[in-house]
């Protein structure tokens, strides 16, 4: 089976992709190796990536669609995994056309392709960001995201319309997956985890916003990549007896599913921080902060649907996630404690 993933060199993209090539997948990836954060920590994913035969890879730019629909012509895929796309809530509100180009007109030749190269299945990366200012716990795919509170999240909630709009069209079935804090060995350098690592490890304060009062559904990377690998094979039917007033909104008409991937358990950031503490063997100085534009309180994912369609559950524990997680940085980035 042929299968492409954009954002292959990214953090999800890289596990995934190692995954799939092991279950003997011919991986094409895609990714432009943008300066977001660190390039030197995805040309090293991708040296990993690239011992392997059936691993293939395409530098290119999602917004380039002559060269998306060349790949697709040359490969035409069996299924199409798109993880590529600007991240970061923050830097949304800095650089608001970086996510327009990447997010929305990216995403928008990604469809286009798997249209005029008809795939199997396409999965996509949402985000939890799309639940907004809901207050509501646990999110659940059949409550209403129309309340965004970040641009990043305004790109994600246009990505799953978007990609009902062409599968109701087009027939192309489409799964959009609602990640929710994805941790975890290679990962990002501008997520919290790890820069909260870094700073403690180098005897740097840690901003902790908000004073300490959110809670994150952190789930560890295996158990994304677990979830993604299940979900590939089982692209979404139409229900042609769809009915909004009482079934799932995360379902459709068309051949549409939404799922979250989160692991159903959130944890209070001064527990994350304690436990990040431990690990590293050093307590960290800490400033507390206000709220930063675009946060939300908490994030909780409701997984049920998830459980009862392929029978998985994420459930890696913080304090195994984060173990490995520190002691992986202490080996790619030789640390002595």
């Amino acid at each position: 089976m042929k299968i492409i993933i954009t954002g292959a060199a990214g953090f999800i993209g890289f596990h995934l992709s190692k995954h799939l090539i092991n279950q003997s997948y011919d991986v094409i990836g895609i990714d432009n190796l943008n300066k977001y954060y660190d390039s030197k920590l995805k040309e090293e994913r991708l040296l990993v990536l690239q011992q392997h035969n059936n691993f293939m890879f395409h530098k290119i730019n999602l917004e380039d669609k002559t060269s998306i629909d060349k790949i697709f012509s040359i490969y035409k895929p069996d299924y199409v995994i798109n993880l590529a796309a600007q991240a970061g809530v923050r830097y949304s509100i800095e650089n608001p056309y970086a996510y327009v180009d990447s997010n929305l007109i990216g995403f928008m030749n990604i469809l286009e392709a798997c249209r005029n190269y008809p795939v199997k299945h396409l999965l996509y990366a949402s985000s939890s960001s799309v639940y907004g200012g809901n207050k509501v716990a646990p999110f659940s795919t059949n409550h209403n995201v129309d309340h965004p509170v970040s641009l990043y999240a305004a790109t994600k909630k246009s990505n799953e319309l978007m990609a009902h709009t062409y599968s109701h069209l087009y027939g192309t079935p489409t799964t959009g997956l609602r990640f929710f804090t994805v941790y975890g060995p290679w990962g990002r350098p501008d997520m919290a985890y790890f820069s909260f690592t870094k700073d403690i490890i180098e005897g740097n304060p840690i901003k902790v916003f908000n004073h300490g009062k959110m809670e994150r559904d952190f789930t560890y990377i295996d158990d994304i990549v677990e979830g993604i690998y299940k979900l590939i094979d089982r692209p979404p039917a139409a229900n042609k007896e769809w009915d909004e007033s009482k079934d799932d909104l995360s379902s459709s008409f068309a051949p549409y599913k939404i799922y979250n991937i989160g692991n159903n358990q959130p944890v209070q950031l001064m527990k994350f921080i304690s436990v990040l503490e431990e690990h590293i063997g050093k307590e960290a100085e800490k400033i507390y902060m206000e709220m930063q534009p675009g946060d939300v309180l908490r994030t909780y994912a409701d997984v049920s649907d998830l459980e009862r369609d392929i029978d998985f559950k994420p459930n890696t524990s913080i304090e195994e996630g984060l173990g490995k997680f520190v002691e992986w940085y202490k080996e790619y980035y030789k640390v002595k404690i």
